[in-house]
């Protein structure tokens, strides 16, 4: 199987936050592992995406340090390769892992180290990085270190940029800049777009240049736009589940994944964050089989989209 769309910090185990919270001398107001993943996890009544992300703040307090940026990257390689998942593409933020004084190319570096031993010790398994520039304010010169860092380890690891974070909130037209960058150097790109804003974020996205669109679930909302993504043959890296917590669809039950298939989009089956929204790929599949009707054939043929995709050939 391939994951196309999975998140480094919303994919922790709550133990390894637990020991390294205790190892780094970092006070947490729970006392017991289980709390900790009760805080990792999205509430059951999450309203919002940036209520979604706010889960993400107490993996990111343990994650400063090389040490835990490897320890936890390898142990997700570790459990991606324990669901037959064949070939990953993990994204992160480096600049998220800088409040301690590591340099981005430092944070980047210890994840290429926990990937690259993971690959060792687990051989059925290919994993690359991208690395995501973050929405918000006042981030240029922070987004564009992160380009700049792609640049300098692109390979036979880090194979692509991102734009994540609150889309609503910072409207994907504010990053032309960043993604110029990124093609003037032909770093290969995949933009989140579509999830908490609409079919616009989608049209900006693709404008950049983009092959690839993490979530896209909102280009539903309008007809050109889902032929040009047929036409010029638009990946969408679809998360079922996490696009109901994060209110980009009503329920899961209307989720468009059905529609965008039938349409002749090319959608691909991911988890997002494994701990975050307590998925895997494995439950995501038997979500579309269920819930969904996708039949063995109609699987495979996402599972060869997704190869299709896939930034490391």
């Amino acid at each position: 199987m391939i994951e196309l769309h999975l998140h480094l910090d919303g994919s922790l185990r709550p133990q390894t936050v637990w020991e390294l919270a205790k190892e780094q001398k970092i006070e947490l107001p729970f006392q017991s592992v289980e709390e900790v993943k009760d805080k990792m996890e999205v509430p059951k009544d999450c309203k919002t995406l940036p209520e979604y992300l706010e889960r993400f703040e107490l993996p990111l307090l343990v994650l400063q340090q090389e040490e835990a940026l490897e320890r936890v990257t390898y142990e997700l390689v570790e459990d991606l390769e324990n669901l037959s998942v064949t070939y990953a593409e993990i994204r992160f933020a480096p600049q998220l892992s800088t409040k301690q004084g590591l340099s981005q190319a430092q944070v980047v570096e210890a994840v290429i180290r926990g990937a690259k031993r993971g690959m060792k010790d687990h051989n059925k398994i290919r994993v690359g990085l991208i690395l995501c520039c973050m929405r918000g304010e006042e981030l240029f010169k922070d987004n564009m270190e992160t380009i700049e860092v792609a640049k300098q380890y692109l390979g036979d690891v880090v194979c692509a940029v991102d734009l994540a974070g609150a889309e609503s909130l910072f409207p994907t037209e504010l990053f032309e800049d960043i993604f110029q960058k990124a093609k003037d150097y032909e770093i290969p790109m995949t933009i989140h777009a579509g999830e908490a804003d609409g079919a616009e974020s989608v049209w900006k996205a693709l404008s950049y240049g983009t092959k690839r669109i993490g979530h896209g679930v909102r280009a539903i909302e309008d007809p050109e736009l889902i032929k040009k993504l047929v036409e010029d043959q638009i990946t969408l890296e679809v998360c079922v589940t996490s696009n109901y917590q994060t209110k980009a669809v009503e329920s899961i039950e209307v989720h468009p994944i059905r529609k965008l298939f039938d349409a002749g989009v090319r959608v691909t089956i991911n988890s997002d964050n494994m701990t975050v929204s307590d998925t895997n790929i494995q439950k995501e599949i038997e979500i579309l089989k269920t819930m969904f009707g996708f039949e063995k054939e109609e699987l495979m043929k996402m599972e060869q989209y997704a190869a299709d995709a896939k930034f490391l050939k």
